[in-house]
């Protein structure tokens, strides 16, 4: 019939994801419906220890050896900001930092805080199709480059660093390594105890199917950051210091429970469904737009062969933004443009001026897939005869 509103397409969940697992927001529910249980701050037993429930699923779910060392935190920027500032603590020295130019702001507005600061002397690596060399990497370090802290997956290209080789070359010489994955927790295979990094972070809203406020890092040795955030932990209430055994040392005040409930049923529906499961569903999905969208010339496509399901794109004479708003008014596909929060790529991509970008989840369809290809098409086909009749 005339007139029907079409049916929502989302295509943001590089942004955060949507729909939740119906087990999630149960959990949410489940976790808001009895007394907070926290070990410590209540006498009462009618609650799950979701902080301990969450950290044992998280820490089983990247592969690590100590529930104890994944902190939790309100999202990734949070864990990145606490990890920076406590590798950088108590330094006198004005060490030499790495990180790239495909990083998000969580990572490059720290580190340029710092150097405005005159804390840091700042290399920001370049990449090629979409990658840093290892090579750039080990070409850049320097006898006082101390600390590399770069993305796991790009959230505008969709692809993904090989951190085991580069981990590799920063161990050799002694450099702490902070990988962000905010990008790639739940969408590809991991496992932190065969990788050679110093810290990894991730949050819970977006691959991982959670909710928004929960995220965290783990942390593969503590003494080697010192603790920026200080207060209750309902553990060795009598000492006026901050305990530093783990988890307590970086987590204080009281747990965001219903999130991380949320946290523990996401993973728990990501590994019934299989990351390699994710993972193959993705490259299907985000191959079959691209073939469509490749048809038309005028569409400028900045991956052909993104890593996870992230695809930016341009249309030519079209700003970006106006792209967004007649995909979302027009055919009820909701999509990100701009600038991602990662300018630097864009930089080298578009001059700065920014992209569409399309991000799947698991629970995105092939139906969604050719709908939202057809209409990207469409509009594009519309703006090159408008260009050829003006």
């Amino acid at each position: 019939m005339a007139g029907d509103p079409k049916p929502l397409i989302y295509l943001n969940n590089a942004a955060t994801s949507w729909p939740k697992p119906p087990e999630v927001l149960k959990a949410m529910t489940d976790a808001l419906s009895l007394p907070v249980f926290g070990s410590g701050r209540t006498t009462g037993t009618q609650g799950k220890d979701y902080v301990t429930l969450a950290r044992e699923k998280v820490s089983g779910f990247l592969g690590t050896k100590n529930p104890e060392n994944i902190i939790f935190t309100e999202n990734a920027t949070a864990s990145l900001n606490m990890l920076i500032a406590g590798f950088l603590a108590g330094r006198q020295d004005t060490c030499r930092v790495l990180t790239t130019a495909l990083d998000h702001n969580s990572v490059l507005r720290p580190l340029h805080e710092y150097q405005q600061a005159n804390r840091i002397k700042l290399n920001i690596l370049p990449f090629t199709g979409g990658a840093v060399s290892p090579k750039t990497v080990e070409d850049a370090l320097t006898p006082d480059t101390k600390l590399m802290v770069m993305t796991h997956g790009s959230n505008v290209l969709g692809s993904v660093q090989n951190i085991q080789a580069i981990g590799e070359a920063l161990q050799d010489h002694g450099v702490f390594f902070i990988v962000d994955g905010a990008q790639t927790a739940g969408h590809i295979p991991i496992s932190l105890s065969n990788l050679p990094i110093d810290a990894f972070v991730f949050t819970g809203h977006k691959g991982l199917l959670g909710v928004s406020g929960t995220g965290g890092f783990y942390l593969k040795n503590p003494d080697e950051v010192a603790p920026t955030k200080f207060g209750g932990t309902g553990t060795n209430s009598q000492s006026l210091l901050h305990p530093r055994t783990m988890p307590e040392k970086f987590e204080a005040g009281t747990h965001n429970y219903p999130g991380l409930a949320a946290l523990a049923a996401g993973v728990a529906f990501v590994e019934r469904k299989g990351v390699a499961a994710i993972q193959d569903q993705a490259k299907k999905q985000t191959s079959s737009i691209i073939k469509v969208l490749a048809k038309e010339e005028n569409i400028i496509i900045h991956n052909h062969h993104p890593d996870l399901p992230v695809i930016s794109l341009n249309i030519r004479d079209v700003p970006n933004d106006d792209v967004g708003f007649i995909l979302a008014r027009a055919y009820n596909i909701i999509v990100r443009t701009g600038l991602h929060c990662a300018p630097l790529v864009h930089k080298i991509l578009d001059d700065g001026q920014g992209s569409v970008r399309l991000s799947l989840s698991c629970f995105t369809t092939d139906e969604e897939c050719r709908t939202a290809a057809e209409a990207i098409l469409e509009v594009a086909e519309n703006a090159n005869s408008k260009i050829r009749s003006a």
